[in-house]
């Protein structure tokens, strides 16, 4: 257990309520329809900050592995409705642990995985909201469908229709990450290049919900929302450096 002190308390307070604000007045300059959820971050964060992002109303968050999320997933219990969201590869021998208990998986990358979880989620009797994650950037580092290349689309036409027919899921968008920068203007060709995608899936399945993007972090999420982002992942930037 790491006990954490009223200053640092406050402050995870402060830095909640601030983002919630932040991403409300971006939303509002796009449309002030648009509904955004912040999944908040919680990767190699202790528990005890966990839980005073809960007591102060958030309802919404994000695991990069399996393991640590379902230890967190079992210790933070009692708290009522929260939603827990995978969003960091998912390896296909981890599918049914990830069904089980996940409310939301983010990175969907294959139709390997997409076959497994359909399986799982049939075997749990549920349908599996999921979202495309998705290579825009092209860098070799990161998972995702690649899709870099907007002449090259159609290629992934076969897959994705294979995918949305499986019974078990339901594809709600999709999903990327920007590459790193320290200036949050340079991620905003990489999410315009999603929504693009997105818009191209919703043309070619148009029976598909595709209502959903999740992206834009830390350090970019207004220029994310300013991009059509209904999703944004914070972490650091409420509940401070990580500690594991």
């Amino acid at each position: 257990m790491i006990a954490i002190n009223k200053a640092q308390s406050d402050s995870i307070q402060r830095n909640y309520f601030n983002i919630m604000e932040r991403i409300d007045q971006a939303a509002r300059v796009v449309d002030r329809e648009l509904k955004v959820r912040l999944v908040v971050v919680t990767k190699g964060q202790p528990l005890e900050k966990i839980r005073v992002v809960l007591d102060v109303g958030a309802r919404d968050l994000g695991e990069n592995y399996v393991e640590e999320g379902l230890s967190k997933i079992s210790a933070l219990e009692d708290p009522p409705q929260i939603s827990w969201h995978m969003i960091g590869h998912l390896q296909s021998r981890k599918a049914s642990q990830a069904c089980a208990r996940f409310a939301w998986i983010h990175s969907l990358d294959s139709l390997k995985l997409a076959k497994r979880l359909s399986h799982f989620a049939g075997e749990y009797d549920r349908k599996l909201p999921v979202l495309l994650e998705c290579n825009v950037s092209g860098e070799t580092n990161k998972f995702g469908f690649l899709a870099s290349q907007e002449e090259s689309w159609d290629q992934l036409l076969p897959e994705v229709a294979e995918i949305i027919q499986l019974p078990n899921l339901k594809v709600c968008g999709l999903m990327t990450m920007a590459p790193y920068s320290p200036s949050p203007e340079d991620a905003r060709p990489y999410f315009k290049h999603l929504r693009r995608l997105r818009d191209y899936f919703k043309m070619q399945f148009p029976g598909g919900a595709w209502d959903v993007l999740s992206m834009g972090m830390s350090m970019d999420f207004e220029v994310a929302i300013q991009e059509g982002a209904t999703v944004v992942r914070v972490g650091e930037a409420i509940l401070g450096k990580r500690t594991g």
